[in-house]
């Protein structure tokens, strides 16, 4: 847990900084050419820390109410009002104090201990990785909007292998099956290459790791995917379902 927990905590730390660095003026700035904010979008990963946190030390939380409706947009919409009734400041430490508490109770897991999350139980490696996926993820829109230099880091990797871990779901949703795992072979920073499933898979996905790890997390359209290359009928649907966030 120590590794994914010190990258989490350093992808959190990354976007902290950046932020650090803007004008209260620029958290008004809208991300991906929507009417959300930057303020907007750090009020949603601080309530999603927030409830995190109760998750993982089994406190109430909104996962019974989310199942129930199955609906999780009105919940970041009342985050998003909660935000906006607090200065930049505000909304920067709810989200600093929220993370901590999630890292905390993780660290007294062990990575195969079961976490209730959205969609069912997961292990508390995949619940940190979630977290650090999605700290990514609205980060690139945050950044993008402030007009910062984006660079990927190692700390990708984690996001890759969650990318080919949830392949089994992602079909599952689309209808579609799964009997052939398909290998993934992607190339992070500094050449790194990080390679998941079997050795003798027919299907194989290859290409830059920012790229794959863009597609999981819905930043990028397999359309413009076009690093990626597909071995295989399997490995083509994949580059067409596969998302972390579904």
């Amino acid at each position: 847990m120590r590794e994914i927990l010190a990258d989490l905590v350093a992808e959190q730390q990354s976007l902290d900084q950046s932020l650090q660095r803007s004008p209260d003026r620029d958290w008004k700035k809208r991300v991906d050419g929507t009417s959300t904010t930057v303020q907007d979008t750090i009020a949603i990963l601080a309530w999603e820390e927030q409830n995190a946190a109760l998750a993982l030390t089994g406190e109430n939380s909104v996962l019974d109410e989310i199942e129930e409706y199955d609906d999780v947009a009105p919940h970041l919409k009342q985050a998003i009002a909660e935000g906006k009734g607090k200065r930049p400041q505000e909304v920067i430490e709810w989200w600093r104090f929220a993370r901590a508490d999630v890292v905390s109770a993780l660290y007294l897991n062990k990575p195969a201990d079961r976490v209730p999350w959205i969609g069912g139980d997961v292990s508390a490696r995949t619940f940190a990785t979630l977290r650090l996926a999605e700290t990514w993820s609205r980060g690139l829109g945050i950044l993008t909007a402030l007009d910062k230099e984006i660079v990927d880091t190692p700390r990708l990797r984690h996001i890759a292998w969650l990318g080919w871990a949830t392949l089994p779901y992602a079909f599952a949703l689309a209808e579609d099956d799964y009997e052939e795992h398909i290998r993934v072979e992607v190339t992070g920073p500094a050449y790194a290459r990080w390679v998941f499933g079997p050795d003798d898979a027919d299907d194989v996905v290859r290409g830059p790791a920012g790229e794959w790890c863009r597609l999981v997390v819905g930043r990028l359209s397999p359309s413009k995917a076009t690093g990626l290359k597909a071995t295989g009928p399997v490995a083509e649907r994949a580059l067409e379902v596969a998302g972390i966030f579904q």
